[in-house]
């Protein structure tokens, strides 16, 4: 079975403080909103990156749309997979009940094992769940950039004979607002319904 790492030390800290200072909000008519959980943690950054079609692809690119983000590898034989297809039910759950809304949530995933995931594998990847899932790769360098920017940990296991491997990684699905800021994890370990209900929670 493929293990996953807990958040990053860096990371860890910053959603201690979030979760801390500040509380979620509440469904529903008559209740006052408070801040996102993740609001004021210093996770994300433009970065450069990969996609389908070979063209370069940068944070900046969604800027106005909410944005669902997951770091993860292809190769992944059950925690990733599970994860997309989770999240991505969700998000067309709160598609049906907000369509409006929904149609201005950009979900993404981006490889942590870029020597296996081309954009061909990984494009193969994501359009088993969705055809509006993007998925990105780019250089060893690339990556790793773009995985400190949101503080996400990963390394390579060891390879065995026939020279495959897992990758031990950080497990959480975040969902960022139209200006690039951080909201809050959505909980795809809980199944799709608990996604489109974070999503209803924060995309407004």
């Amino acid at each position: 079975m493929n293990m996953h790492a807990n958040p990053s030390p860096l990371l860890a800290a910053a959603l201690a403080l979030a979760l801390t200072s500040c509380g979620g909000a509440e469904t529903g008519t008559g209740t006052a909103t408070l801040e996102p959980p993740l609001a004021g943690a210093t996770i994300g950054g433009d970065f450069a990156l990969t996609g389908s079609e070979g063209e370069t692809v940068r944070w900046s690119d969604f800027a106005g749309q909410y944005r669902i983000v997951y770091f993860g590898y292809a190769y992944c034989p059950d925690i990733c997979p599970t994860d997309m297809q989770r999240t991505v039910q969700g998000l067309g759950k709160f598609a049906q009940a907000e369509p409006a809304l929904a149609a201005n949530v950009q979900p993404i995933f981006i490889t942590i094992d870029p020597a296996r995931d081309t954009r061909e594998v990984v494009d193969e990847f994501t359009s088993a769940f969705s055809e509006d899932l993007i998925g990105l790769t780019g250089s060893e360098a690339e990556v790793a950039d773009a995985a400190a920017k949101f503080g996400v940990y990963y390394v390579k296991g060891e390879e065995s004979e026939s020279g495959g491997y897992l990758m031990d990684h950080s497990r959480i699905v975040f969902l960022f607002d139209p200006e690039g800021e951080p909201l809050a994890m959505l909980p795809a370990d809980e199944g799709a319904d608990a996604v489109a209900q974070e999503l209803s929670k924060w995309v407004t």
